[in-house]
């Protein structure tokens, strides 16, 4: 079974994303994830053109988070924050649903916040569900949301309010039909744990141990 696993360096997103993360560390994060051949570095609007100049002509893409943590900011503030990234060079959005809103019934909103960004950013778009406060019911109401937004992929969480769990990432997958990706996150620290997300249905890995995770499977493989 794990044979038809990819190689963990390719579905991971390097989560740099500390509080009071410098400059030299953002640096180090772009080399790091250059040299192991990660897709993505996931990093704060204010890091973007740092990220954007070192990572420039390599493979590795530059996303930015989007009203994050909590997702309470005004829609326009989100939306100013998405569009500023991307005219800096980010090539992908994970943009924080406000939860709030989702279960005080303000679906209208929701959706239309989420479904500007898609729509305008021309980018690829990664909505943060925050699975661990959500009822079932409003998980459900969150992905069909998110799906009517035109998303590109489903994000179990930021990590800040608990991890993810195998369980809400096979749920995830069954319930969007493979119409979308499903972009695992919150407290992914070692690689079987990583392996048993993929197992479930998740396509990317997002940790701030993805260098862990790539020497784990080298050690497993040596």
């Amino acid at each position: 079974m794990l044979a038809s696993l990819p190689d963990i360096a390719t579905v991971i997103e390097h989560a740099l994303l500390q509080p009071g993360i410098t400059p030299a560390a953002i640096a180090q994060g772009c080399e790091e994830a250059d040299r192991y051949g990660f897709p993505v570095v996931c990093v704060y609007p204010s890091a973007v053109p740092q990220c954007v100049e070192l990572l420039h002509r390599r493979a590795c893409q530059v996303c930015a988070v989007i009203g994050f943590p909590t997702g309470a900011t005004t829609p326009l503030v989100k939306y100013t924050e998405a569009m500023e990234a991307v005219e800096a060079g980010a090539k992908e959005l994970d943009v924080m649903l406000n939860v709030g809103w989702l279960k005080g019934g303000k679906t209208k909103e929701v959706y239309e916040e989420i479904a500007q960004i898609v729509s305008e950013s021309q980018q690829t778009v990664k909505a943060i569900l925050e699975m661990n406060l959500l009822t079932e019911a409003e998980q459900t109401l969150a992905v069909e949301i998110c799906l009517d937004a035109g998303v590109h992929y489903l994000k179990t969480g930021t990590g800040w309010c608990g991890g993810v769990t195998v369980e809400q990432v096979r749920w995830l997958h069954k319930m969007s039909n493979q119409r979308v990706g499903i972009k695992a996150a919150g407290g992914i620290k070692t690689l079987a744990q990583a392996q048993e997300l993929l197992l479930a249905g998740a396509t990317r890995i997002g940790t701030s141990r993805g260098v862990d995770l790539v020497q784990q499977q080298a050690e497993f493989h040596g």
